[in-house]
């Protein structure tokens, strides 16, 4: 049986790490990116690379020939960004979403695996979240994932196209085994902006807010290792393969780490100190956001074994010292 898996963004940070479990697994992943903020550096051996771009139907058909799946992991996700410029979010993530579902139907595929987030939800109105909370984007990114789950919903209904929608949490990590190291480019995430200080490209971090209701009054977070997200996309692709209905799961720890929490096992695991300030609160930064993923164990099996702190931290150190 022809094993290719087309994955959309195969490119990116998320992408190649799923690419890279795919291979392992016995498929032939196919990385599609466009290389905006993909890197070809992150493309393992054995995984073919198309360069091509979700807004060109052409280029998705003739890339989808074939396939088993696609994996799509292809949208913009820089929440600020998305605020002030949603034109580009609506474009390349919603449009985007059309091309793909459309060229899904023109070359026969069925199943899809796509990259959601948990910025769906919004404003938490109780912890930990599970899939049955309300559904209240708090920014333009959000909005744009929501309406792209809708759009999964209803090509499942009307064009029999099966598809795994995967909350993402907070992505972090890097490969454990050094193979993937290509760092992403301006980041905004917390562990990446800390690394950036540990190897003085930041004079100093901020911190938003310290007198939250929380145990250390900074934020709390769900971090999920990068390789945890790609097991995740792997065994929700092998379900829908063997016949599963469509689903929709939230993929964390269920466990939290505060801002604080995170900052001091940075400076601990890197051996380096850098200047922490603190800042006024960021407007619709909730005081915490934890996952319930009893869901993603029940249906999929799958739970996350790399996402502790140490590990975390360590994999993206090597990734950002050159280890």
């Amino acid at each position: 049986m022809d094993k290719k898996i087309l994955v959309l963004g195969g490119a990116g940070y998320i992408g190649s790490h799923v690419c890279k479990t795919l291979l392992k697994a016995g498929y032939s992943p196919i990385a599609f990116d466009n290389l905006d903020t993909g890197l070809k550096e992150n493309i393992v051996a054995g995984v073919e690379f198309v360069e091509g771009d979700i807004l060109n139907m052409d280029q998705l058909v003739k890339a989808m020939e074939g396939a088993q799946g696609v994996i799509y992991m292809a949208a913009h996700k820089a929440v600020e960004e998305s605020m002030f410029n949603p034109e580009k979010y609506a474009t390349n993530n919603i449009c985007g979403a059309i091309n793909v579902l459309n060229a899904m139907c023109q070359a026969g595929v069925k199943r899809i695996i796509f990259s959601s987030s948990s910025s769906i939800y919004g404003e938490p109105k109780y912890v930990p979240i599970d899939e049955d909370h309300p559904k209240s984007p708090m920014n333009f990114y959000g909005f744009t994932k929501l309406e792209m789950e809708n759009l999964l919903k209803w090509y499942d209904q009307l064009k029999g196209i099966k598809f795994a929608a995967l909350r993402y949490f907070n992505a972090v990590g890097y490969d454990p085994d050094g193979e993937i190291r290509g760092l992403e480019r301006k980041p905004q995430n917390l562990l990446p902006v800390l690394m950036e200080a540990a190897i003085g490209k930041r004079a100093y971090v901020d911190v938003y807010g310290n007198d939250y209701d929380t145990s250390d009054g900074s934020c709390i977070r769900d971090y999920v290792h990068v390789t945890d997200l790609a097991s995740a996309h792997l065994k929700a692709l092998e379900k829908l393969i063997g016949g599963a209905e469509s689903m929709a799961l939230n993929l964390g720890t269920s466990l939290g780490i505060s801002v604080l929490e995170m900052i001091e096992g940075v400076k601990k695991i890197t051996g380096k100190d850098f200047e922490v300030r603190m800042a006024p609160r960021r407007a619709g930064d909730p005081a915490q956001l934890i996952a319930s993923c009893e869901k993603a164990k029940e249906i999929l099996g799958w739970s996350a074994e790399h996402s502790d702190l140490e590990t975390i931290v360590q994999t993206t150190w090597n990734a950002y010292s050159g280890k």
